[in-house]
Parts: C-alpha cells; structure tokens; sequence
C-alpha cells in the first residue's frame, strides 16, 4: 500500500477505511520516535524498526501490545515519508553494514532486487520460530525467497484488486447495479471492462468519465498478469511480452475513445475529481478505499460500490526482514515474526485497513466478517480475500517500479492529455525506459 507508493503507503493510507462500526484514523506517516539500532533503555532491550509511509503498527496498538507481553522489551520505529528516499538509504546501509535498524520494511517494488543482490544481508526468516510458510500466499511468500529458498522478509500487507463502481451512475446508464452481477460484465477479462465503458458512454450522466485514468487501467491490467517487464532469467522483456501489449491496449483505447478523465491519480485535480464525482468506476486495490471514502465525503455514502477485477492482480505491498548486522538480532526476528503472523495480520487490517498477506487470517472474524460501511456494507473481507487467493506468481525485476513508471508518466499520458496515437505514445514510453534503465 506504499507511490507507486512513493509508492502508495503514504498516499493509500493517507485515509484509511472504516470496517464496520469501527473508527479507522489516517495520517501521513508514522509518529515514531528516532534512535539508533541497538542498545537498552531502562535495562530493557531496544528494537528498532525501520519503515517508510504509515504502515500502521503503532497506531494499531501491536507495539504497545507486544511490549506488554514481554515486559523487557521496548520497540522504537524510524520513518521516512517516500521510499524513494527511505530505499537508498537502506542500500547505503546495508552495504556498509551500519545505521541499520533491527527490522527492514522492504517495498514489493524493491523486492526482487533485494533478494538478488542484498540477501546475504539479512537473516533466513523462513527457519524463525512460529513462522509457517503455509500461513502465508505462496506467491507472497516466493517473492522474497531466494531459488536456494532462503526467505529474506516475511509479508505484510497486499493489494488484491477489486473495481469500485458509482451504483447511481450504473443505474442511470441501464446497467447493472448489484455487485454480482456487476462483476460478471468484464469477469475474466479486461477489454469487457473497456466494452462496458463503451455501454455507459452511451446512456450514462453528462460530464461523468467510465474512469479516471488510463494509467490506472494499465496499473490494474498489468498487476494481473503473471509476466511483466522481466522473464525468471532476469532479462528485459518488456517490448515483447504480451502481457504488456494487452495492458497497454485496453488502457491506450480507454484513451482515445474519450472514456476517461484524463487524470493523474493521487494528484490533487484526482482527489477533487473524486469529490466533484467526475468519474464511474476506478481500479481497487484494497487500500484504495480509503482514499474514496475521505475524498468523497458524506454525499458519496452508498453511493459507491465494489465489484470484484476482471482478472485477479496484486497492486502494492511490503516485507518486514532482518539485517544480519542487527543488534538484537534474535529478539528482532521474534518480534517480525509476531508482527507479521495471522492474528496480528487480521488485527491491523481491522484497525487499519492494511490486507493481510497472511492466508491463514482470512477465516479469522476481523476479516471473514468485514464489511465496508461507506460502500453500502460491501463485505470487503470475503471480496478482497477471494482476490488475493487468485493473485499468480507474478514475475518481479529489479526495475519494475521505474518500467511501470515510464510507460504509464510518459505514454498513456501523452495518449491521454496530448492526443498522440498509441502507436507513438509507445514509441515515446520504450524512448524513456530504455534512456531510464541506461542510466
């Protein structure tokens, strides 16, 4: 949930979701208390935790509540706003084995690099007590493992992605309103999702877009393919994959057919589009509801709705793992390993939103039961966990973040806001990844 999450924990939890009748509070990132790694404070020992954006843990009581069931511990957390400056700084560190804190959060983007490159770095967490590789989604779990099966960071949150529709909007263009049915109009794929923007550019309201963007139609596309920008041998694929090509069809004709609103999201003329309601559906991953529901306000309760994707994908995420340098290395792997089992999964998601990447909290009431007040009761735990069980094993490469980037910052926008044909906006998007990736 972190842009793209500058990379989206800072922008997706910027306002998190009311579960139920449960009062769920955003900020834009943790209130945590600056120390160095290691030491005692008061004869008790200190661990550190290192992050980036708001994953939650402190405003979700879990420190307070590990620090009470073991009375001799005391968990102080670092924070830095953007992984885009939180990042190099963990490499920095890591390469010189200092300023290291006793926990790493590790951003999905970073993922694959960091098993590649840095996991002599950090402690197996795959062999910790109490950790179950089986309580975990298999294809969470491989994108921290390395091929000789050592497993670098235990999963926090996922993104499995839903559509979030405007009922009223549906209903005045004659179609379906009921989330069942909404979803079998693209179920299984997403040029149906672009067919049915074609139905509700018909009959739908005056000055009301299908969607906001065409980057979030690849975003969300692309996030459900199990090949990306990179094969398993760790080579560019980008230009040949036909994953891609179907992504970038569907979100380039979503552009030229005037479908959508021509923004970008998590920009502030995005935020005021969603309060002006200037647009029908938009992709949902689970932290996105937050952001609906705070931009919306009181006017847009009931009014919006959830569907599940045309094809299950993954939008965001992150890891906890352990340096090999850390201080108090044995009690850091107890306390990652608390913090990311089950229980404490399902708690943070109902006190935060964040959806547990921990299978095994699925049946758990906090997320079984869960239902989204603002959405018209959608039971957003049984929607997004079906999501997430169909989620592939996606292909991840060291640079996906700044693929992704390039092809939707630079083409689909020229696409979309200059009026250039798919064909150069392509042309233009491979011009900036490759310059990118030679740098």
């Amino acid at each position: 949930m972190r842009k793209t999450r500058t990379t989206r924990r800072a922008v997706a939890l910027a306002a998190v979701a009311v579960i139920g009748s449960g009062l769920l509070a955003g900020c834009a990132s943790d209130d945590g208390t600056d120390s160095e790694s290691g030491g005692d404070s008061d004869g008790k020992t200190v661990i550190t935790v290192g992050l980036f954006g708001t994953f939650g843990f402190q405003e979700a009581g879990l420190y307070e509540e590990y620090e009470k069931l073991n009375p001799k511990v005391e968990i102080k957390q670092t924070v830095i706003e953007r992984n885009e400056n939180y990042y190099p700084q963990l490499l920095t560190r890591l390469s010189s084995n200092s300023g290291l804190a006793d926990i790493q959060a590790i951003e999905v983007a970073n993922i694959a690099e960091v098993v590649r490159t840095q996991a002599d770095k950090f402690v197996d967490l795959g062999k910790a007590d109490g950790v179950t590789k089986e309580d975990f989604l298999s294809w969470k779990w491989d994108q921290a493992t390395t091929q000789d099966g050592k497993t670098i960071g235990l999963g926090t949150d996922i993104g499995p992605m839903a559509i979030c529709y405007r009922k009223d909007y549906f209903e005045a263009a004659g179609l379906p309103t009921d989330r069942e049915e909404v979803g079998k109009l693209w179920a299984g794929d997403w040029q149906k999702y672009i067919d049915a923007g074609k139905r509700f550019q018909e009959k739908g309201p005056d000055g009301v877009a299908w969607v906001d963007s065409a980057g979030g139609v690849y975003n969300a596309a692309i996030s459900s393919s199990a090949t990306r920008y990179y094969n398993e041998q760790g080579d560019v694929i980008y230009k040949t994959n036909p994953d891609v090509q179907k992504a970038w069809d569907v979100a380039a004709e979503a552009a030229t057919e005037g479908m959508t609103a021509k923004l970008q999201q998590f920009t502030k003329p995005w935020e005021n589009a969603i309060n002006n309601g200037d647009f029908a559906t938009v992709s949902c991953p689970a932290w996105m509801l937050g952001n609906l529901q705070s931009k919306g306000g009181e006017k847009a309760k009931d009014k919006w709705d959830i569907a599940q994707a045309p094809k299950a994908g993954n939008w965001g995420g992150s890891f906890l793992g352990v340096p090999e340098a850390s201080k108090n290395k044995e009690e850091a792997i107890k306390f990652a390993a608390w913090l990311t089992a089950p229980t404490q999964q399902a708690k943070l998601f109902a006190e935060r939103g964040s959806f547990p990447s921990a299978q095994a909290s699925y049946d758990t009431p906090e997320v079984a039961e869960a239902k989204h007040e603002f959405f018209d009761d959608a039971p957003i735990g049984p929607i997004f966990s079906q999501a997430a069980k169909g989620i592939p094993t996606q292909v991840i490469g060291p640079k996906d973040q700044l693929i992704q980037e390039n092809i939707v910052g630079t083409g689909l926008l020229q696409i979309e806001q200059k009026g250039v044909s798919p064909d150069d906006g392509w042309k233009a998007a491979v011009k900036a990844v490759d310059n990118a990736l030679d740098e």
